[in-house]
């Protein structure tokens, strides 16, 4: 097969996913595509700027579907990011801006409050695009609006909860719903918790399953699903209850394996999160290196996190953030599926829980005051090995998931 045509086959795979991370029964191997066509360097260069111009090409392709086959439901925000359709949020608005906004058509759906961070979402006037809601809040005077945008429902549905092992570990999640691993979970999208793929997979590097060993093998796992049945799941403020929930849980480290744009409320409950004792960990995504800033990753403060194969490379699906923090194996290795067995997976995704997984060892209490030294603990059990993995590899021997 051609280089061309390997790489155009490896990355339509990469990307199907429109979770940005994936579950692949079998991955082709792009080994071939990352060597340069006769060992000439402009070659390596060419096949680089191809592949990022393929990923940047599928993401648009796989919000375009998105949009597409959700009308109604799902929009573009005015940067071209899929959005709650027909929805804005506003943050700490007083009574005299919802009511200037309730006089131009705009209607309240929720005010709420997370982390101290107060916000309202409200419902767009019938024919009024995203682009031109924001427009007009601003003219009445708002000052943080934004669409809702996604990040791969809301309201909870209470908990469902399985015993833990008793390792004394616990570690907060926020992705689909978890099935098979020892969980509480609470649902933030409509139809959740219910268990899905991808978060039954990402659990699994966690606390291990019947057939996969975790990071932190009996750990107990609080799953924040904000996907449900909702296809327009994984929006800011389903995430931003998530957190809520998970801080007031005294939950020490959580996993975000989740990608988007800034989003101004969930920068400020990211950040009140962090200032309470919790470590937030994030995948930097699958668009590749030309792709925009992932979110949450590039919040500061939160644990950014890329993915390697088996051979300690960085993954050229890899996504990118303000700062990097660290690598762990995502791909070549083993997740638990649907069924109870196993699967293999690969994208950021899968490395962020393996991360999440050693910090919880080294952190295990909610404490601001041991983050440092929890960190640093982390940092000296890292592999150096340049600036691509951040601080370094962690968990290498992770990636031999299986039991």
């Amino acid at each position: 097969m051609r280089t061309t045509g390997l790489l155009m086959l490896g990355l339509a795979s990469l990307l199907a996913s429109a979770a940005a991370a994936q579950l692949l029964p079998a991955v082709p191997s792009l080994e071939g595509a990352l060597r340069p066509v006769g060992g000439a360097l402009d070659g390596a260069v060419e096949t680089a700027a191809r592949g990022a111009r393929d990923l940047a090409e599928a993401r648009l392709s796989r919000i375009a579907a998105l949009v597409r086959a959700n009308p109604g439901r799902v929009a573009l925000d005015p940067d071209g990011f899929p959005a709650r359709a027909g929805e804005v949020i506003l943050s700490d608005p007083d009574a005299a801006l919802v009511t200037a906004a309730e006089t131009k058509g705009f209607a309240v759906i929720e005010r709420e409050e997370a982390l101290g961070v107060g916000y309202a979402r409200l419902s767009v006037p019938k024919g009024l695009a995203l682009k031109a809601a924001i427009r007009l809040l601003r003219a009445l005077g708002a000052k943080d609006v934004s669409a809702d945008q996604l990040y791969s429902g809301s309201g909870a549905t209470g908990d469902v909860s399985q015993p833990s092992s008793g390792s004394g570990l616990r570690v907060g999640m926020i992705d689909g719903g978890v099935l098979g691993s020892a969980v509480t979970q609470r649902g933030f999208a409509s139809g959740a918790p219910r268990g899905s793929k991808h978060g039954t997979a990402v659990a699994s590097l966690i606390s291990g399953s019947d057939h996969v060993r975790g990071a932190a093998p009996g750990a107990h796992v609080l799953a924040a699903d904000v996907y449900g049945s909702d296809p327009a799941g994984g929006n800011a403020t389903a995430i931003v209850k998530a957190l809520g929930w998970l801080v007031a849980e005294r939950v020490p480290v959580v996993t975000i394996s989740l990608t988007g744009p800034p989003n101004f409320l969930l920068g400020r409950v990211v950040a009140a999160a962090q200032a309470r004792g919790t470590i937030i960990v994030a995948a930097v995504g699958n668009d590749g290196a030309a792709s925009p800033l992932s979110y949450p990753a590039s919040y500061p403060g939160v644990i950014a996190v890329t993915a390697t194969d088996g051979r300690k490379r960085i993954l050229i699906e890899a996504g990118r953030a303000t700062h990097l923090d660290y690598a762990a194996p995502g791909a070549d290795i083993l997740a638990a599926d649907l069924t109870g067995g196993a699967v293999r997976v690969r994208g950021t995704s899968f490395a962020a829980p393996l991360v999440a997984a050693v910090i919880a060892r080294a952190y295990p209490v909610q404490a601001l005051a041991n983050r440092a030294s929890a960190l640093a603990s982390v940092d000296a059990g890292a592999e150096r090995l340049g600036a691509r993995y951040g601080r370094g590899l962690v968990c290498s021997a992770c990636r031999m998931a299986l039991k």
